[in-house]
C-alpha cells in the first residue's frame, strides 16, 4: 500500500492512519507482566513508569500544519490533487483552495515571501474557524 492510499477500495479516508495509530497505541500499552521470574528493570526510572505521556495535538493545529504544507506544494505546482490522497477532509480542502487562490494572487503582486506569510496566516485562520467548536459536525471527514 502506498502512502496516502486506503487499504482497500472504498475504505474510509484516513483508515490506514487510524489503524496504524490504534495498533501503535495497543502495542505501546502492552507490556510484560511483572513477575518474579521475569528479568529486567524494576524501578520507575528504568521502566518509564510515571513518565508523562506525549500530549495530543489539537485538531486545529493539525489542520493548520497539513493545509499549510499542501498550500505550499500547490503554490509551487499547478494542481491541488485529490483531497483524499492529501489526507484532507472536505472542510480542510475548502480552506486549502481559498488559501492557494489568495497566495497565488499575493505572489504575483508582492512576491513569494509575502505569499508564504499569507499561507501561514490564512491556513491558521481557516482552521481555527473550522474547529472553533471542536470537530466539525460532519465528523472527522467534514
Amino acid at each position: 500500500m502506498k502512502s496516502g492510499e486506503a487499504p482497500w477500495p472504498g475504505a474510509p479516508l484516513g483508515f490506514g492512519l487510524g489503524l496504524a495509530l490504534l495498533t501503535g497505541a495497543l502495542i505501546t500499552g502492552c507490556g510484560q507482566a511483572d513477575s518474579k521470574d521475569s528479568a529486567g528493570p524494576r524501578d520507575a526510572a528504568q521502566t518509564g513508569v510515571g513518565s508523562p505521556s506525549p500530549s495530543a495535538t489539537p485538531p486545529k493545529d493539525l489542520c493548520t500544519r497539513i493545509v499549510t504544507y499542501w498550500s505550499r506544494e500547490a503554490l509551487t505546482g499547478d494542481t491541488y490533487g485529490d483531497y483524499q490522497s492529501m489526507g484532507l477532509s472536505g472542510g480542510q480542502y475548502e480552506i486549502l483552495m481559498k488559501v492557494v487562490d489568495a497566495a497565488r494572487a499575493e505572489k504575483k503582486s508582492k512576491g513569494a515571501q509575502a505569499a508564504e506569510r499569507l499561507i501561514d496566516r490564512e491556513a491558521r485562520a481557516g482552521c481555527e474557524d473550522l474547529y472553533r467548536d471542536g470537530i466539525p459536525s460532519g465528523g472527522p471527514w467534514g
